[in-house]
């Protein structure tokens, strides 16, 4: 009996919690609150760069961390961090959040039905369930997409471009997220007109990604597709290493693959993303509802080419490559 009404009592408090901070938001006075997830290790590179744009142009839009703003940033790349990350966010009681990725998008739509989301990196999220669909989402969640499953084809296309002798291509996709199998299958869907075989391979952790790129490494006329994915991205500087250890041209989804010595990508400017997310977090902070927000995708797709990556592999990229690519690094 006490016990009960000890949890009611506990309910009561969470509500008036609930209360205060709704009231104090809408009396203009006390900092807003941002609760940011990034599902990246703390002192990724890559994360940092995508959480600081997000926050300059939050600045842009008048939003200072730490004035009238304040910014609590979750990091974590395995799936129970996530789920925790998500559960701490919700009781930091913001009054909006940022997630990265399927995987973060998922765990913060488990971990709360209420407080406004804006999601970025996620592919399919009417497919996924995070939204009821693009122009009017309907519930707690809005956000940036990063491409339609049918674009992987391209990457498949771009590599056969590349290095045109290749007939079998390794592609590595997360089993754990929709969008890991979604992408093989629209890879899948290209392959036989462009004569080439296909072998998807997991991306759980370090040891298997190692052990399946040097074994099939062993093949002549092989590539490499990296599909969009959290795991590949953390592991991004053994997978570039690998590849060009048993020479296998590559694609992968986004410039700072390249950047970092991959030979080339295709696929939105991530950070861009992260820009346009600030927009939304204003306006949600300003009163309007996520449901009402349209969900947008990227306005253009870049080709990024590493020709120093590209001359070590020995291939010649053609000149109509050349030509289309948006940015070549040398």
């Amino acid at each position: 009996m006490s016990h009960m009404r000890r949890r009611e009592f506990i309910t009561l408090l969470g509500g008036a919690a609930a209360w205060s901070v709704a009231a104090r938001a809408q009396q203009g006075g006390g900092m807003r609150r941002i609760g940011v997830l990034i599902t990246f290790p703390a002192n990724d590179l890559e994360g940092l760069t995508r959480l600081t744009a997000f926050s300059q142009a939050l600045q842009q839009l008048g939003w200072t961390d730490g004035r009238n703003v304040r910014i609590d940033t979750h990091w974590g790349s395995l799936n129970a961090d996530v789920r925790k990350s998500a559960a701490e966010l919700v009781e930091f009681a913001p009054d909006v959040i940022l997630t990265s990725s399927s995987v973060a998008t998922a765990a913060m739509l488990q971990a709360t039905r209420t407080i406004p989301i804006v999601f970025t990196i996620v592919i399919d999220p009417v497919g996924a369930g995070y939204v009821d669909n693009l122009a009017r989402p309907g519930g707690n969640a809005t956000g940036f997409t990063i491409y339609e499953y049918s674009m992987s084809g391209k990457w498949l296309e771009l590599l056969k471009a590349i290095a045109p002798g290749l007939t079998r291509a390794m592609v590595l996709r997360d089993p754990a997220v929709a969008s890991g199998p979604g992408q093989f299958a629209a890879i899948q869907a290209v392959a036989p007109s462009l004569g080439v075989e296909l072998r998807p391979v997991d991306v759980r952790d370090a040891g298997e990604v190692e052990r399946a790129i040097t074994a099939f490494g062993q093949n002549a006329n092989s590539g490499l597709i990296v599909t969009g994915s959290t795991g590949a991205a953390v592991h991004r500087e053994l997978i570039i290493a690998l590849a060009a250890r048993h020479r296998l041209p590559a694609i992968y989804n986004g410039r700072f693959w390249p950047a970092a010595g991959g030979l080339m990508s295709y696929g939105p400017d991530f950070l861009d993303q992260f820009r346009r997310a600030a927009g939304y977090v204003d306006r949600i902070l300003k009163g309007e509802k996520p449901g009402e927000l349209p969900v947008q995708a990227p306005t253009k797709y870049e080709l990024i080419i590493n020709l120093r990556t590209a001359k070590a592999l020995g291939l010649t990229v053609p000149n109509t490559l050349l030509a289309t690519a948006d940015e070549v690094i040398e």
